[in-house]
């Protein structure tokens, strides 16, 4: 009986290690995962801001494109948005393509169509935006924070506004555009 009893202490003492070993390895493990992921986060900050920039820096960008990305994975980038000129399309993607960090690079970045049209209605909507008392404060920076997409007729704002009585101010004048089919409001609110 006591070999027995001696066997199963062992066996027992066996298990305990082994899950003593196995709760070390997991509580390793998780902290490892956890790590990676603070790094990584750290990465697609540091990679944000720089792609932010970039875009933000281009000779060409104006208040009539809209340039957004994201990132997936480690270290891919995806382009979005609309542009009038089709060279800002591929310069976008020239600068974020040379930058650290940056692997693949997929442009989805729409070319909107050439229309005279759509031009006049560019220049009356930025006009009744950005005269508009309230909102011409946001035309004194070097490219202004709303953005005036227009595709077909059709207006779609875009960008940040500094608060919700900007933002609903900014789409009031935009539906007063003669020749504008529809307006949609995106603009999103500045986070404090």
């Amino acid at each position: 009986m006591s070999a027995q009893r001696s066997m199963r202490r062992n066996r027992a003492a066996s298990a305990a290690s082994f899950f003593l070993l196995v709760s070390c390895f997991t509580v390793a493990g998780l902290a490892q995962v956890t790590k990676g992921k603070q790094d990584l986060e750290t990465i697609h900050g540091r990679l944000a801001k720089e792609v932010r920039h970039e875009l933000v820096m281009l000779p060409y960008y104006s208040v009539f494109d809209n340039l957004t990305f994201r990132i997936e994975g480690v270290d891919g980038l995806v382009l979005m948005g609309q542009v009038v000129k089709p060279t800002l399309k591929q310069d976008a993607e020239n600068v974020v393509r040379d930058l650290e960090g940056a692997g693949k690079v997929v442009n989805k970045i729409e070319v909107l169509p050439l229309s005279p049209n759509d031009d006049r209605i560019r220049l009356a909507a930025f006009r009744a935006i950005y005269s508009r008392q309230g909102l011409d404060r946001y035309a004194l920076s070097a490219v202004p924070s709303i953005h005036i997409i227009v595709k077909n007729g059709n207006i779609t704002l875009e960008g940040v506004a500094m608060n919700q009585p900007d933002k609903d101010l900014a789409g009031i004048a935009a539906k007063q555009v003669s020749g504008a089919f529809s307006v949609t409001n995106n603009l999103r609110l500045e986070s404090k």
